[in-house]
């Protein structure tokens, strides 16, 4: 095979050890293998460094082994070019495994240029994702928490959840403290009710007419303080967030743009995928990297089940959302288009074909730097006018209506 780079590293990364091999082209084009191993310290990945810099090295790859390869990724990332691949791609013969291997293996498919490098955001968008995966993590942990809590009043007899359509608002949270300190009687508690929640004193304190056991009492103290904690870090990390993104604000505004994307969806949407699109070839490259498009499954001409894969779930989760708020705006073309495939395939199909539809609106706004521009709702109709007046007259008909198409007059 053709030699693409002459002189070349693949690294093998665990989270002690980094195994190296400088892959150079010497005389007559035989390859000179030279292997030497590192520790993940900081002052050994800089050994690593210079070591890789004496020897000539242009290109360096490894594979995205857990989170190990982000510190050797950052040290070599200013001095030399550095990929990360994808270690399903990379497999090696089957029965030959060592840490040598699996280096020189890597350098083999890296001198011929046999390897197809991950996407790796800038240093300052993958500060803004860290923060922003962690906020997702913590979100989900307090609503886990928020369940929980729920779970406990249940099963204590107590149906707060069926009377107050939002249990931790300002008296649904003054009821539950009433509840765990234990002094109120329930007619007191239920006269905690603000606003419109007032009107159901009575059911509130039917509701609330339960003796609570003192270790039901405990817990939902604990899991309150756990919700109050959550939502306290939440803020903060937003704010932090608000600073992070604050250079891209001109990104937020356009993506913002978009039915049904919000202030996080866009944070989390640049956080995943920065704001250069050079890094992907097409928006269809982009949707097959989110993993928000059918895959391919064809055998001998018969064609199975296309369900998308998992991708980068961050991401996808976001868009999904995003589909989902969007669609119930009505007068809208992803709105239209939603209501459409949803009556023949099902919702989540649906929200998965709208999530992609506004992945690719987010490939050529970012690239061009435009606002989104709304089809409108009509333009499924007029995109096919003799399908569409045959679906109508044949739903009319149905119905039991004769009806007789006629052009209007000019």
């Amino acid at each position: 095979m053709e030699v693409v780079v002459a002189c070349c590293a693949g690294l093998d990364v665990h989270q002690a050890s980094v195994v190296a091999c400088v892959n150079s082209t010497g005389r007559g084009g035989r390859s000179h293998k030279e292997v030497r191993s590192f520790g993940t310290m900081r002052d050994d990945l800089i050994a690593l460094r210079d070591w890789l810099k004496e020897a000539g090295v242009t290109l360096a790859a490894m594979e995205s082994t857990g989170v190990y390869w982000k510190p050797v990724y950052d040290a070599l990332e200013d001095t030399f070019e550095t990929i990360v691949v994808n270690a399903q791609h990379i497999r090696n013969v089957p029965g030959r495994k060592t840490d040598v291997k699996d280096c020189e293996w890597i350098s083999d498919l890296l001198r011929h240029g046999l390897l197809r490098p991950g996407y790796v955001p800038p240093r300052d968008i993958r500060g803004l994702r860290d923060l922003s995966r962690y906020r997702r993590k913590l979100a989900q942990a307090q609503a886990g928490e928020r369940n929980r809590l729920i779970k406990v009043l249940e099963t204590a007899g107590i149906k707060l959840a069926g009377v107050a359509s939002n249990v931790f608002g300002v008296s649904g949270r003054a009821m539950l403290r009433a509840l765990i300190e234990g002094g109120d009687t329930p007619e007191a508690m239920a006269g905690l009710a603000r606003g419109k929640l007032r009107r159901k004193r009575r059911e509130l304190a039917r509701a609330l007419d339960v003796p609570l056991q003192p270790h039901q009492r405990f817990m939902l103290g604990t899991q309150l303080a756990r919700i109050e904690q959550a939502e306290a870090d939440l803020e903060r990390i937003d704010a932090r967030l608000a600073e992070m993104i604050a250079p891209y604000d001109r990104y937020v505004g356009l993506l913002m743009s978009i039915p049904g994307v919000d202030w996080m969806i866009a944070v989390t949407i640049i956080a995943e995928i920065g704001v250069d699109m050079s890094a992907f070839v097409s928006a269809a490259h982009l949707a097959s990297w989110t993993a928000l498009c059918p895959g391919n499954n064809e055998s001998a001409g018969k064609k199975r089940s296309g369900k998308t894969r998992k991708g980068n779930v961050f991401l996808r989760t976001a868009l999904v959302t995003a589909a989902i708020s969007g669609s119930r705006r009505r007068g809208t073309y992803l709105g239209e288009k939603y209501r459409r495939l949803a009556a023949r395939r099902g919702k989540m199909r649906a929200a998965i074909a709208i999530a992609h539809k506004i992945l690719v609106s987010i490939w050529h706004m970012l690239r061009d730097g435009t606002f989104y521009q709304d089809l409108g709702a009509g333009y499924l109709d007029k995109l096919d006018r003799e399908r569409t007046s045959k679906h109508l007259v044949r739903r009319l008909a149905n119905m039991g209506f004769e009806v007789q198409l006629q052009q209007k007059a000019a």
